[in-house]
């Protein structure tokens, strides 16, 4: 637990790079062995690509450090709980663990919404969530709290 918790504030530190970027503050690292091989953090404003969820940055680089599009006993670990698309990829990728810091009961597909039904899939990864929960769902509090004060232009 305590080895994902010094994860969890880097995929924290990653959603701060969010933040700072006007995009909503969600952070991911992808994990081998002990060593982070990934990060990400939402870019879909930046980059203008509804895919650009910070789990799918971080996929993407650690696929492409490892060479392979299977990222087999790696480990996702994301301050959000992720979203269908991005729950999609960790599977596709065989991802073996994903951990999450917050629920997200509007869109979390891992077990806010119902985990989507592995019966037919051939790989399940393990879930852990909850990892630093509060201290994820703060900085996208504080944000969204942020923002509505803001007078739109």
């Amino acid at each position: 637990m305590a080895e994902f918790e010094k994860f969890m504030k880097l995929a924290l530190q990653e959603a701060g790079r969010a933040r700072d970027g006007g995009e909503v503050p969600v952070g991911a690292v992808v994990v081998l062995k002990g060593k982070v091989i990934g990060r990400g953090f939402n870019r879909t404003v930046g980059w203008c690509d509804p895919s650009a969820h910070a789990e799918i940055v971080a996929l993407r680089r650690a696929a492409k450090r490892l060479h392979n599009h299977r990222l087999a006993g790696c480990d996702l670990v994301v301050s959000l709980e992720p979203c269908a698309m991005c729950l999609g990829a960790a599977i596709q990728a065989r991802v073996s663990r994903i951990v999450f810091g917050a629920a997200d009961p509007q869109a979390g597909a891992v077990s806010s919404l119902g985990r989507i039904p592995f019966v037919k899939m051939n790989h399940r990864p393990e879930i852990w969530k909850g990892i630093l929960g509060s201290a994820c769902g703060q900085v996208l509090k504080d944000f969204f709290k942020a923002r509505r004060r803001k007078p739109s232009s």
